[in-house]
């Protein structure tokens, strides 16, 4: 008999939820200072885009090391390569999602929530990263890290600007 796997992912998303909350507000309930967006999201953009040098990187000896997919061949479904580009796929959704956002809570917020997003975000994206290779809820929690914090921030920020 199968076992469902949503009640260990849908803890995942809770706990990604409750860290969103948490990575937003953290740098202003320590009191941290006021940095103007434009010094700050160079830096919040950093471990983000690293991250995803990584992936790309990742693909890219995959392919070069694999006879059936070195000229760009698809990727086996299922295979730890075409699991590595729906990792690539989502984290640059998710990317597309912070530069819509996370420069209105920078300038909102203040650079250090943005900072604490990019940090955040580097992380739950490695997260997610190892939990589609080896468990469904660090997958949850990897997803859930990365796209809260990004959506509670903007909630945040908009709240405070009206």
């Amino acid at each position: 008999m199968l076992r469902s796997k949503r009640p260990q992912i849908l803890i995942g998303i809770a706990l990604g939820a409750l860290w969103g909350g948490v990575v937003t507000g953290l740098p202003q309930w320590l009191g941290l200072p006021y940095i103007p967006a434009p010094i700050a999201l160079p830096g919040a953009f950093l471990a983000p885009g690293l991250v995803l040098a990584l992936i790309i990187g990742r693909l890219a000896q995959r392919r070069f090391f694999d006879d059936a997919i070195i000229d760009g061949e698809p990727f086996a479904p299922g295979s730890p390569a075409e699991i590595d580009q729906r990792v690539l796929t989502n984290t640059v959704e998710q990317l597309v999602l912070a530069l819509a956002i996370w420069p209105f809570a920078a300038v909102t917020l203040g650079g250090a929530v943005a900072i604490a997003l990019g940090l955040s975000f580097a992380l739950m994206r490695v997260l997610f990263w190892a939990g589609y290779h080896l468990s469904p809820p660090l997958r949850g929690l990897g997803f859930a890290g990365t796209f809260y914090p990004t959506v509670i921030a903007g909630i945040w920020a908009a709240a405070v600007w009206v």
